[in-house]
């Protein structure tokens, strides 16, 4: 039951994204605003991070799944890919290298700021 009261949470913030995406005129999608609110409570303290944890680690579990659908339709699109594949490769491996990159900084910004987060993350790399 307390796992869906998690995902009940973790919800009710990408709802509020989808609010934020329609009444704010920026081109963010919904999804990163539902994450910004998520982890602006979470810092705040209005929402704990045992809140909505097992749902969040369920969730990151099962990412790779969730692009099956994606990669599906690229199959289906091909012939037409087929044509824009060195130039589409030769922006996105950069990129990609780019965000990873990004995404490690800041994620070491953060648990540097916070010492039990960098505990953490260090127990979570042990599991």
């Amino acid at each position: 039951m307390d796992l869906i009261f998690q995902f009940l949470r973790i919800m009710v913030f990408c709802f509020a994204g989808e609010l934020c995406y329609n009444f704010l005129p920026l081109p963010i999608p919904a999804s990163v605003y539902g994450l910004l609110l998520l982890l602006a409570a979470l810092k705040l303290g209005w929402v704990k991070l045992e809140q909505v944890r097992t749902a969040a680690l369920f969730l990151i579990g099962i990412f790779p799944l969730l692009f099956v659908p994606a990669a599906a339709g690229v199959m289906d699109l091909w012939a037409e890919l087929h044509a824009m594949l060195l130039p589409a490769l030769i922006a996105l491996v950069p990129v990609t290298f780019l965000v990873m990159a990004t995404a490690g900084r800041v994620t070491q910004r953060f648990a540097k700021a916070e010492p039990e987060l960098e505990e953490e993350l260090a127990n979570d790399d042990a599991q």
